[in-house]
């Protein structure tokens, strides 16, 4: 099997994105598990260091179009992108909030989704059943993701709901997890009380996971959002399917900030990204840490190695109707 080659990305200039890309790009834990390629702006004029601007968010964009017809030509396995910045985008008149929803835009597809993945920390089993170390891998999808937490129930569908379960289990079984066990988190405290507070839980997610079921895929909940993530870490599931942004990602920052992994699932192309974003208040001190894009593209050269053997497939709401 040949060498992976997975394109780095080095968003927004103006952030840390430079000083990390360069640090991935040499560390001994990438070269011993792809041939890095750097993505980088031909030119910085107009970009001051530390601030947004409508130049770093047009070097952002270009960057990252270079890498993503690298990847749909085949010259990289898999592109790994440090943080750009949504109000540069915006200053640059680009019209998509960040990376996810552009990159459904230049691979021309509707139903993707943004999961994190972590695995456990070297040294960090638990002395007894109550600690909070992160022992098992901590994958967690996004149902939902920049959006007012007072829209968020009227976004939950069945359908939407389902689809982003299968993908998740189809990201499973790319990354080698066998039978994989998808948790829904429910959206309301306790999943409901049967129904005593809101009926989501009841109207839409159940369904959703029963649908799900029925297709074949290991899926259970709703459970209750305040000790799903544990039962989690503890091994009794794979993944969880979470509602909504924060209450996806404050356990996953919690646990594994700096460590995690941005991936969007649901691309032809492989995507893994940083947990944080463009720092720009410590841009260019020498202090910032490339462990999340290392994870990153690590992860990145693994889900291109086992894509050479076993080639992965984006799952759409389509083929879980019926």
């Amino acid at each position: 099997m040949r060498r992976v080659r997975i394109g780095i990305t080095v968003g927004d200039p103006a952030g840390i994105g430079p000083e990390i890309a360069a640090a991935a790009m040499r560390d001994r834990r990438v070269l011993e598990v792809c041939e890095p390629v750097l993505f980088a702006p031909a030119s910085v004029d107009g970009i001051t260091l530390g601030q947004d601007s409508a130049a770093g968010g047009q070097a952002a964009y270009d960057t990252l179009v270079r890498a993503v017809e690298a990847a749909q030509r085949g010259e990289v396995d898999a592109i790994a992108t440090a943080p750009v910045s949504k109000r540069a985008f915006a200053m640059a008149g680009l019209p998509w909030k960040g990376h996810t929803d552009l990159l459904a835009h230049l691979c021309h597809v509707t139903d993707v989704r943004m999961l994190f993945y972590a695995e456990p920390r070297a040294g960090a089993e638990p002395k007894s059943r109550d600690s909070a170390s992160l022992r098992a891998p901590l994958c967690v999808t996004l149902a939902t993701v920049h959006v007012a937490l007072k829209d968020v129930p009227a976004l939950l569908t069945i359908d939407g709901m389902k689809t982003t379960i299968a993908m998740t289990a189809a990201w499973l079984n790319d990354l080698g997890v066998d039978a994989p066990r998808v948790a829904v988190a429910a959206l309301n405290p306790h999943a409901s009380e049967d129904g005593l507070m809101g009926d989501e839980d009841d109207r839409i997610l159940r369904p959703a996971v029963a649908a799900a079921r029925a297709q074949g895929i290991d899926a259970s909940g709703p459970w209750p959002a305040d000790t799903i993530f544990v039962r989690t870490i503890r091994g009794e599931f794979d993944a969880v399917v979470a509602c909504y942004h924060d209450q996806g990602l404050i356990p996953v920052k919690l646990l594994a900030f700096g460590d995690a992994v941005n991936v969007t699932i649901g691309l032809p192309i492989i995507r893994t990204s940083v947990d944080h974003g463009t720092a720009f208040d410590i841009a260019g001190k020498g202090v910032a840490d490339p462990g999340s894009l290392i994870a990153a593209v690590r992860l990145a050269a693994h889900l291109a190695e086992r894509r050479q053997t076993t080639p992965a497939r984006a799952v759409h709401s389509s083929e879980l109707r019926g």
